[in-house]
């Protein structure tokens, strides 16, 4: 998915395993199926997984979760892989990476959700849940989590180059008003709080269509909240977008902050991965219809 990207299989876990955790050299390796861009996982028996950085950007993303997800989640109504064990470069990798406990379940979907408004209710829950965990010492958004939750004006340049990039897929005038009208609401002037980053529904695990898990982390910083309204669009819709909205207590400014959001990321990712990822292009796609209409 990205030029810079360095191949990893089994056998590399493999040998990792055997020279830094031998405890864990025996358990059965299976790369996981999954749409996600940054980190490759792969499986380790039942209990645990293996996730390693695919490019260069991303490697300092193992130091922040192995520092701070452990505080978080005892706070979250939701589970969270906490890591439990940090790997070193080592057998031609170039970068630390982590072991943590598997957690069950599969990508939240709308269509895998049974009940949409339970669903918004539980995310609006762990969102707040997560804001109010004090956030002194937290990082501020930067390289490590794409800059998610940095003033929206900040991705000014790089929306409007993908909404050129996209005549023809999208509606690029109403694209445009939308992200004006975005762009147009007032800046966050509240203290900063913590986010996710990249709450889209395949960092979410259903387990019997109920929503159970909150996964991937890279995203974690210290920032505007309005990033973690994205999935008010990318995974709700109709009156399950009214509940998700009305459990957060979200004010107008911060709402149409979130909208503008889930369209820029939405945006900027359909161009990027059309060729490689259809699974991140149908679920950009469906995002941006969702806030057009």
């Amino acid at each position: 998915m990205h030029a810079d990207e360095v191949a990893t299989d089994a056998a590399l876990v493999r040998r990792l395993l055997a020279a830094q955790f031998p405890d864990w050299v025996t358990l059965p390796i299976e790369r996981v199926r999954s749409a996600g861009t940054d980190h490759a996982i792969y499986r380790l028996g039942d209990e645990l997984a293996a996730r390693l950085p695919r490019i260069d950007r991303v490697r300092e993303q193992v130091h922040k979760e192995h520092e701070w997800l452990p505080r978080l989640a005892r706070h979250l109504p939701l589970a969270v892989p906490v890591p439990l064990a940090k790997g070193e470069p080592g057998e031609g990798y170039p970068w630390h990476w982590s072991v943590c406990r598997w957690l069950e379940g599969e990508n939240a979907t709308h269509k895998r959700l049974t009940d949409l408004g339970h669903a918004a209710i539980a995310l609006a829950e762990f969102v707040a849940a997560l804001q109010r965990i004090d956030p002194t010492g937290g990082p501020a958004p930067g390289v490590h989590n794409f800059f998610r939750g940095v003033p929206l004006a900040l991705r000014d340049e790089r929306t409007r180059e993908a909404i050129e990039a996209l005549h023809g897929v999208v509606d690029t005038r109403a694209a445009t008003a939308a992200w004006e009208a975005a762009l147009a609401a007032p800046a966050w002037r509240g203290a900063p709080v913590w986010i996710h980053g990249d709450l889209s529904a395949g960092n979410l695990l259903a387990v019997r269509g109920r929503l159970s898990a909150v996964i991937d982390f890279g995203g974690l910083a210290v920032g505007d909240p309005a990033c973690d309204l994205i999935a008010a669009w990318s995974l709700f819709s109709g009156r399950a977008r009214d509940v998700f909205r009305a459990a957060l207590a979200v004010d107008d400014a911060t709402w149409a902050r979130g909208r503008g959001w889930a369209l820029s990321v939405s945006l900027i990712a359909l161009p990027y991965y059309r060729n490689t990822n259809p699974a991140i292009v149908a679920e950009a796609t469906r995002t941006i219809d969702e806030v057009l209409t």
